[in-house]
């Protein structure tokens, strides 16, 4: 079972639906995709050779799109929805409509897909926050 991990993230997110810019006139959740897409980003871009929300293609409540670019040198444009991120181009803001990808829950799951410098990035940080909550307790 793969499990998804921020080895970055230290804090809980509780508290993180009560941000009011997440919340409409009415009270209910909603999400601002470019928000949400901004916050991909920084999750991984420790992790990648470039990655920005794309300014090109519409962000929209329901829509954003993310350039990436892996450490293979591979260039993908993301779609971000409800449903979770896809690849729908093989370039900086390219949105294939055509293109049938599977989704993807996490940003981590996709990108372990596509590149194998992600995942030995993504592990490598692990180890050393790993490491240094070890030091932490030993001190």
């Amino acid at each position: 079972m793969e499990t998804d991990y921020n080895p970055m993230e230290l804090s809980s997110n509780a508290g993180f639906e009560e941000d009011s810019e997440y919340k409409d006139i009415e009270g209910t959740d909603v999400k601002d995709m470019r928000l949400e897409a901004e916050a991909v980003v920084n999750d991984v871009l420790f992790a990648v050779s470039n990655m920005f929300v794309s300014k090109n293609l519409p962000c929209a409540e329901d829509v954003a799109f993310i350039n990436v670019e892996t450490r293979e040198r591979n260039r993908y444009c993301l779609e971000l929805t409800e449903a979770g991120l896809r690849v729908v181009g093989y370039a900086f803001d390219q949105a294939d409509d055509g293109l049938q990808t599977a989704y993807h829950e996490t940003v981590y799951s996709l990108l372990d897909s596509l590149s194998p410098a992600y995942r030995e990035a993504f592990g490598n940080a692990l180890l050393q926050r790993l490491e240094a909550l070890k030091r932490d307790e030993q001190s």
